[in-house]
């Protein structure tokens, strides 16, 4: 950049006073109207003009336009409203477009404050335009209403401009006081100047400035835009609920977002009251996300649509949201904005993502909402919280992500700074998860790439109590109204379905190591899945997720060691004694063994009011979405019969329909077919041709070290990556995406995530989890996967990958350089190959035509 190349503002008073402007000024003005902006930027416009300048008008604003189409003028009209990152990404865009030495008119920034209610944006804005402005040797006016804005707004402008200036018209007369001139001086430069016609005279007299700053009100402590609007909202509580509805839906589109199936429930269900009560639990500005909006409607409906049926049942919540602007802040203020446009873009969204969420798991908060958090700890004390994503998407009709994002437990104990740095690495934890693989990929495959997806954080007490060393909820779960996933043609699927553990409800999100959570049919609670009397403790929870108080962390304690603490009731309303383990270590002569209790949770089916209430619960939300619905929820008891329920998360449950009734071929010879089974498929009913089936064989996948399990996943990635659009069938043994390779075949998703159809396979001694309720299982039903797990040992069960492996392996002509997996994966072209399923009969059949 060329530092002496000066430019005029079309004043020529005004250029002596701050040396002239220079290539890569950012000039803001701050004044009481657009009307005195104009001043200013005329004389610059003209003179632009007169040196054949290239003069572009950003306009955004409400108010008149600072000048009208004029020959000369280029003029960009932007949408503020479709947010921050699309506003600035645009103004970057055409930046880039107009090029070097171009010279920029913008409309007033406070006009901004009605898009965005927040100052924190517009510094953020005026923090990402400038530097770049600067760098491409433009000059750019930009204009700010006095008295408007917070301190700490004006302030990070200060420090990022060139130059800024008070504008005064007292009297019929313009003032201009320099407040800073970036990199020239003089011995009046900062006095106030009078400007007549072309001369600025300085007004250096004492009685004169004295005279003039009387004139001038200075404001007090200003409040943010947001907080003024809250502040008139609680004033509107005393009016007639009428009167309060067009504040209220002001206060939606700042809390909750714009028009959406969300927002019209939200709009039913929330009052003017509810609104200002978790604006005054907001940390920061913005949204307040999906996971928290589902989380409180849900509460909401059941509140005011349940009565007296719930109200008894229902664990009130104190939760804390932090509003999404700070993710944007967070980025901005630690300098990555460069680098969060270049992941934004088609080509670098992949590369520069990891970077990214390494910078993302290190970076600095600003110190106003440092502060912030510290209130928010000492609110909550030493009480365990949780820190958890609600992104602007999740949660909603059509995207559930799933486990996309992270949550992470806080056991809060230690000194006020041990705490506030774990709640702090929580935050960042979070942030950083949007960079995932993942969560790009799943955004990726659903077409939300360019969508604008902030992140905002619900920040909840963690349901539970103190038991010894140990902080835990009775129960936890998750929860679907419509149960998809049936093993008997009784079950009634509407009646809905629970994933029940003991314990912090992370054993029921994931599929866990050697452990099974509890799937109860809501219809019959009793009624167990199709296993063996002699297998009910094997397929049951062996371990407890707890948080350790004294280890300050999220940890594991076996089930057996956790039934011995006295945690108020009687373990028996949870587990029953295992009676068949008892006869048979009699039987050996064990008499001082310890024997086990099952965790079953049989008497509380039977004596307690819980999976009534849960199936009314659930009933009722579906009823009012209008869809089926997929909570979250803990339990916790104060006696045998009496219980508290804490519904942490609500959101629409995708699903993939049932389709219509298929009626499935005869089969005559079992020799004919590849597969056939009753029950233990999730799908709906489906007739549907499988081009490939991708096989992995059990017993030399087993043979391989642990690298060599991982590299067979890795396989799997690529052939679902280079099959994509066809209809594949990917068949292996025990779990498919266990995080532990010697129970299954350890893909992320995104691995299988244009599979037609899974099976996962009894063989070599791996076992198929039915973990209906899962992320993993929520994943499958999203993406309309079908799933069948497959009993080899059973006699109603036909497997027979001879039917597959008679055919060519067309493994190494579909990857290149994969001849070491020839012994481990089979994958066989299936023309003619049809699948079938029944949801009535509860019939599966695959066979070839």
């Amino acid at each position: 950049m060329d530092l002496h190349e000066k430019v005029s503002t079309g004043v020529s008073g005004l250029d002596h006073v701050i040396d002239r402007l220079r290539l890569g000024d950012n000039v803001v003005w701050q004044v009481d109207s657009v009307e005195d902006y104009k001043e200013v930027v005329r004389p610059y416009v003209k003179q632009a003009k007169l040196d054949n300048r290239k003069m572009v008008y950003v306009r955004f604003g409400k108010h008149e336009p600072i000048f009208e189409e004029a020959d000369g003028v280029k003029i960009y009209y932007l949408e503020a409203n479709k947010g921050f990152e699309s506003f600035a990404t645009e103004i970057h865009r055409l930046m880039e477009q107009e090029g070097r030495k171009a010279f920029y008119v913008f409309d007033c920034l406070t006009d901004l404050l009605q898009y965005w209610h927040s100052d924190l944006m517009i510094g953020n804005f005026f923090n990402v335009t400038c530097p770049y402005l600067y760098e491409l040797d433009t000059i750019a006016y930009f204009g700010i209403i006095r008295n408007a804005h917070t301190y700490n707004t004006i302030a990070r402008i200060r420090e990022t401009t060139q130059l800024l200036l008070d504008l005064y018209k007292i009297n019929g007369n313009i003032y201009v006081h320099p407040l800073k001139v970036w990199q020239r001086y003089s011995p009046t430069m900062f006095f106030p100047h009078l400007i007549k016609g072309d001369e600025a005279i300085s007004i250096t007299s004492s009685a004169e400035s004295a005279m003039l700053f009387s004139h001038i009100h200075r404001g007090e402590e200003r409040l943010d835009h947001r907080d003024v609007i809250f502040s008139k909202a609680r004033e509107k509580l005393q009016l007639p609920l009428k009167e309060q509805e067009e504040t209220k839906k002001k206060l939606m589109t700042m809390l909750i977002g714009h028009e959406s199936r969300m927002l019209k429930l939200c709009n039913e269900y929330f009052t003017l009251f509810d609104l200002v009560q978790i604006a005054s639990r907001e940390v920061g500005t913005g949204y307040i996300g999906g996971k928290s909006v589902g989380m409180l409607l849900a509460r909401k409906i059941v509140e005011k649509d349940g009565g007296e049926r719930f109200q008894p049942y229902i664990e009130p919540h104190d939760s804390f949201y932090l509003g999404s602007d700070i993710f944007y802040t967070y980025i901005v203020q630690n300098g990555w904005w460069k680098l969060r446009k270049k992941q934004r873009t088609k080509s670098g969204y992949y590369t520069y993502a990891a970077e990214l969420k390494e910078k993302m798991l290190y970076g600095k908060f600003p110190s106003n909402i440092q502060e912030q958090f510290v209130q928010t700890l000492e609110y909550f004390g030493q009480s365990p919280i949780i820190v958890r994503s609600s992104s602007l998407l999740e949660d909603n009709f059509g995207n559930a992500f799933s486990g996309k994002y992270e949550s992470v437990f806080c056991a809060n104990q230690g000194t006020l700074e041990e705490r506030y740095e774990a709640f702090e690495n929580a935050i960042r934890t979070v942030y950083a998860s949007t960079m995932s693989e993942d969560a790009l990929t799943y955004r990726m495959n659903r077409g939300l790439f360019e969508k604008d997806e902030q992140m905002a954080v619900l920040v909840q007490r963690v349901s539970g109590d103190h038991y010894d060393d140990l902080f835990f909820p009775h129960l936890a779960g998750v929860g679907n109204s419509s149960n998809l996933y049936v093993w008997d043609k009784n079950i009634d699927m509407d009646a809905g379905m629970l994933r029940l553990v003991f314990g912090l409800g992370t054993r029921a999100v994931d599929r866990t190591v050697e452990d099974y959570a509890k799937i109860v049919t809501l219809d019959n609670p009793l009624r167990l899945p199709m296993i063996h009397m002699e297998d009910k403790q094997k397929f049951s929870q062996h371990h407890v997720d707890v948080l350790s108080l004294s280890e300050n962390e999220l940890t594991t304690r076996k089930w057996d060691d956790v039934s011995e603490i006295d945690f108020n009731i009687s373990k028996g309303l949870f587990a029953t004694f295992d009676y068949e383990m008892e006869s048979r270590l009699r039987e050996l002569g064990y008499r001082d063994r310890k024997v086990p209790y099952i965790l079953d949770f049989e008497k509380l089916f039977k004596t307690t009011q819980f999976t009534s209430v849960m199936k009314d619960m659930l009933a009722l939300l579906s009823k009012v979405y209008d869809y089926p619905v997929d909570i979250e929820f803990t339990a916790n008891f104060t006696s045998d019969t009496e219980f508290k329920v804490n519904l942490v998360q609500c959101r629409p449950l995708q699903t993939r329909g049932l389709g219509h009734s298929v009626k499935l071929p005869e089969l005559t010879d079992k020799q004919d077919c590849f597969i056939a089974t009753n029950g233990n498929f999730m799908g709906g009913n489906v007739h549907l041709s499988i081009d490939y089936v991708v096989y992995v064989n059990g017993d030399t996948y087993l043979e391989r070290n642990e690298q060599g399990k991982h590299e067979v996943a890795r396989q799997i990635g690529k052939i679902n990556n280079e099959l994509k659009g066809k209809n594949i069938m990917l068949v292996g043994p025990g779990r498919w995406g266990t995080t532990t390779a010697s129970l299954g075949v350890p893909v992320h998703f995104r691995e299988l995530s244009h599979m037609a159809v899974i099976c996962e396979v009894s063989s070599s001694g791996l076992m198929p989890e039915l973990s209906y309720g899962s992320h993993f299982f929520q994943d499958l039903v999203e993406t309309g996967i079908f799933y069948v797990a497959i009993f080899n040992e059973r006699d109603d069960v036909v497997f027979q990958p001879g039917h597959i492996l008679k055919k060519k392996n067309m493994l190494t002509s579909i990857i290149s350089d994969s001849e070491k997996f020839s012994d481990v994966i089979h994958i066989a072209k299936t023309e003619g190959m049809q699948l079938y399923s029944d949801i009535v009969t509860q019939q599966l059949l695959c066979r070839e035509r």
